[in-house]
């Protein structure tokens, strides 16, 4: 198993955590409590041609336990994986605290 930190990480394939740092952009309703994150991985490292079909979910793991999204688009060439793009949805101000948590931890384990 890859480990970015061993109690945060992303996740294509159950077990096996994405070591390719995301792109992520947030965006928030007016009134602040729907919104969604907009991951984009550039060449990931757990997805491939091999089993891209069988990805199902992104899973975003930590401390507290696991969200997941299952909006994910793939970008594929011949050869290889492009891009992934996920995006993860939040429809209250309580889910939206809960992601800031996963994505605070996320961030503080890459450094």
């Amino acid at each position: 198993m890859t480990d970015i930190n061993e109690n945060v990480a992303i996740q294509f394939v159950k077990g096996k955590n994405e070591i390719n740092h995301p792109e992520i952009r947030l965006f928030r309703n007016i009134d602040g409590k729907k919104g969604k994150a907009v991951y984009k991985f550039y060449k990931p490292t757990t997805i491939n041609l091999d089993n891209y079909k069988s990805i199902q979910k992104m899973y975003l793991i930590d401390e507290e336990g696991e969200l997941s999204t299952r909006k994910i688009d793939l970008s594929i060439s011949e050869s290889h994986i492009n891009e992934v793009k996920s995006t993860y949805h939040w429809s209250s101000e309580k889910e939206f605290e809960r992601f800031m948590r996963f994505a605070e931890r996320y961030e503080n384990s890459l450094n």
